[in-house]
């Protein structure tokens, strides 16, 4: 995850301390020294939408052998005694476990922030209230569209103006609350639009996620937008985020999925303001680029263990066996002992580019997804090879 408005504006919000600390680098099994990862939780596959591009290819049902609540419990005392600062817990919809505020309570009695991911449709004024009241610490709630198109992505209709309702609900009771928004050629052209939208609404946050080939979206490979289209794309966002600078509106804008942003970042504005561009580097070195398996990773329903939460073909082990953190530090694990030093394996473009020190391989799902290999080059990679100074000759 990059902060665009960290980079360009140096504005601090909460997860920047995570993302840009000069210790992070050092740390192989979390955060920083002494903490753990950053831990996604999809709580349950079950889901009222059916999207096209969801990775974990949910649907309305139910599904079998999913953590119970006492199981859930002792996963999350897991968590606390690894450390793990931020537990994330998206779905499926996790709004649809009866259980979510029992849950949400005893996290943050074991000291872990708690936020939620959700499609938005079924945040209605009680619900919205019920969040701010058990202290979530955010609420990113997935746009992937205006009106029609993202309901067509979410196959019901009338779902924008349900998750917009959710956004609204949630700002009226004062909950911290975010549009999430993943970027693919079917709603590359909304990019703008959704700015205005965050922007008349008073959303305060936004996450542009480069789409991952996992789950439904394994199948979007030709769905995503070109390598123009990202440099297009990451220029609009650039321009939109400086502008909301300039005009003193205090919009948290971040890219996620994509490490690649961080040198285009940086390489626009050494054209245009060189001293912030120094600062930028120094940013984005601290950061340490894609650290899945590392400083982010996911357990599903079931309770087993991942690098992150779209990197499903890999399980580490199951945490009704053991607990997450002796899971997260077996480095006897091929992938996820590779991930915590994973330069030496990397292949391709990926293995000679001159930004691998602040991009760390950028993303390994879509890799393995494009080539059938886990160390090969990133396909989404929009640099060019002179800009890499790519040495492999591929």
């Amino acid at each position: 995850m990059i902060s665009v408005t960290k980079l360009l504006l140096e504005s601090d919000y909460y997860g920047d301390n995570l993302r840009y600390n000069n210790g992070v680098r050092e740390t192989v099994h979390g955060t920083a020294a002494g903490s753990g990862p950053v831990v996604v939780w999809n709580s349950t596959r079950s889901c009222n939408l059916r999207c096209i591009h969801c990775y974990m290819d949910s649907e309305p049902g139910n599904y079998a052998g999913e953590l119970t609540t006492s199981e859930a419990k002792s996963f999350i005392d897991g968590l606390a005694a690894f450390k793990v600062p931020v537990l994330l817990i998206s779905g499926g919809e996790p709004l649809v476990r009866k259980d979510l505020f029992e849950l949400v309570d005893y996290a943050k009695s074991r000291n872990m922030r708690v936020t939620v991911s959700t499609n938005g449709t079924l945040i209605d004024a009680g619900m919205a209230r019920r969040l701010k009241k058990a202290g979530v610490g955010y609420v990113g709630i997935s746009l992937d569209g205006i009106g029609a198109n993202n309901d067509r992505f979410r196959r019901k209709e009338g779902a924008f103006e349900d998750a917009l309702r959710g956004i609204r609900n949630c700002l009226e009771v004062g909950q911290r609350v975010g549009l999430r928004f993943t970027i693919n050629r079917h709603n590359y052209a909304e990019i703008d639009s959704i700015f205005d939208l965050a922007e008349a609404e008073n959303v305060p946050r936004i996450c542009f996620y480069h789409l991952v080939y996992s789950g439904r979206g394994s199948n979007m490979i030709s769905e995503d937008i070109t390598h123009e289209e990202s440099r297009q794309a990451m220029r609009l966002i650039i321009e939109r985020t400086l502008d909301f600078g300039l005009r003193g509106k205090e919009k948290e804008v971040l890219m996620v999925d994509n490490h690649a942003d961080g040198p285009f970042i940086y390489e626009y504005m050494k054209e245009r303001d060189p001293e912030r561009a120094a600062r930028i580097l120094e940013l984005l070195r601290a950061n340490g680029g894609n650290r899945t398996g590392i400083a982010i990773g996911a357990v599903d329903s079931l309770g087993y263990v991942y690098a992150d939460q779209f990197t499903r073909n890999h399980a580490f082990g199951n945490v009704r066996e053991r607990p997450f953190g002796e899971i997260w530090t077996n480095m006897s694990q091929p992938i996820l002992s590779g991930l915590k030093n994973r330069k030496p394996l990397l292949k391709g473009r990926c293995s000679s580019c001159r930004w691998l020190d602040i991009c760390n391989g950028n993303f390994r799902a879509r890799a393995e997804a494009a080539t059938g290999d886990f160390w090969e080059s990133d396909p989404a990679c929009y640099l060019t090879d002179e800009e890499i100074r790519c040495t492999s000759g591929n």
